[in-house]
């Protein structure tokens, strides 16, 4: 019996298909085939009921499934222990980030990362807070950077790296930008630009005005605050942001505090709290890059804290 035996049979078992239980484990279908047939030899059982459209464990192989997943799964907590304790550490890391934000300090720890454990095969993906905090809740990502709303999502461990308020930008001459004070009720006469539900810095816009009992119509939506700044920047609207965010634009908008919104944006990294070895790598060079002061032009750029 071999360790590729049980995999491929776990694959089928999973995708109830011989076809997609091939692409899965980067083999052909016949190759598959032949190999479960050998295990069923091995064992004296059919696993599988071949009779139908799918493939349907047999009550042999429902006796089987659990045992093949903890043999794979023993497996591989024997290289991850080998590899702790001789310093290697490989295998692949999912890292997901809020939608248009360049933060470079992530970028950095990840190219210190790579450095560091070029056995580990690294991928970035880009989505809203709500959904990376599902996927890293399910697994599907290791760790993530999100904008939050003063607090961490429950259930992941979290590290802050920026916490800061909710601006305003406007174009110079617009009534707000000389305003004595600017608070929420004073954006209810004014059309407004924000970033789509779901999104941390509408997340804290959205319990802002509730708290409040304000409903204010939205009237544009953007996912990046570079499309923000530049449909306020042509008086369609009063964009929200968060302070970072709106320095990038200070060349051609002006920032007002909101001044009655004291829910901090935050930007936040997540994760589960059993990691293994790879994530607290990760870890460790995060916590470094964000503790170091930006580079002039570094830090993080437009999409900053919210998205």
């Amino acid at each position: 019996m071999e360790l590729r035996q049980l995999e491929y049979f776990v694959a089928v078992a999973e995708e109830q298909n011989f076809t997609r239980a091939a692409e899965r484990v980067h083999i052909s279908q016949s190759g598959v085939s032949a190999q479960i047939r050998r295990l069923e030899q091995e064992l004296g059982a059919e696993l599988f009921d071949r009779s139908g459209r799918t493939a349907t464990l047999t009550t042999a192989g429902q006796a089987a499934l659990e045992h093949a997943r903890t043999a794979l799964a023993a497996t591989g907590a024997l290289a991850q222990a080998v590899g702790e304790v001789s310093g290697l550490i490989r295998g692949r890391l999912t890292v997901g980030m809020v939608v248009g934000c360049t933060v470079t300090p992530l970028f950095d720890a990840l190219a210190d990362f790579h450095r560091a454990h070029p056995g580990v095969e690294i991928a970035l993906l880009e989505d809203n807070s709500d959904r990376l905090v599902r996927a890293v809740r399910t697994g599907a990502l290791d760790l993530a950077l999100i904008g939050s709303a003063a607090t961490t999502p429950d259930g992941l461990e979290a590290l802050t790296v920026v916490s800061e308020r909710l601006v305003v930008v406007v174009p110079p001459g617009h009534p707000l930008a000389t305003a004595d004070r600017v608070t929420l009720r004073d954006l209810g006469s004014h059309p407004l630009i924000c970033m789509p539900p779901g999104t941390g810095l509408r997340t804290v816009f959205d319990r802002a005005c509730a708290a409040q009992g304000l409903h204010p119509a939205i009237a544009l939506e953007a996912g990046a605050s570079d499309a923000m700044a530049d449909l306020a920047a042509r008086g369609l609207g009063v964009a929200v942001l968060s302070a970072s965010m709106a320095g990038s634009y200070r060349d051609r908008l002006t920032a007002r505090t909101i001044d009655d919104v004291r829910i901090p944006a935050l930007l936040c990294l997540v994760w589960r709290d059993a990691h293994g070895p790879a994530v607290r790598e990760l870890l460790l060079r995060c916590r470094r890059a964000f503790a170091a002061p930006p580079p002039a032009g570094g830090g993080v750029a437009p999409g900053g804290v919210g998205a």
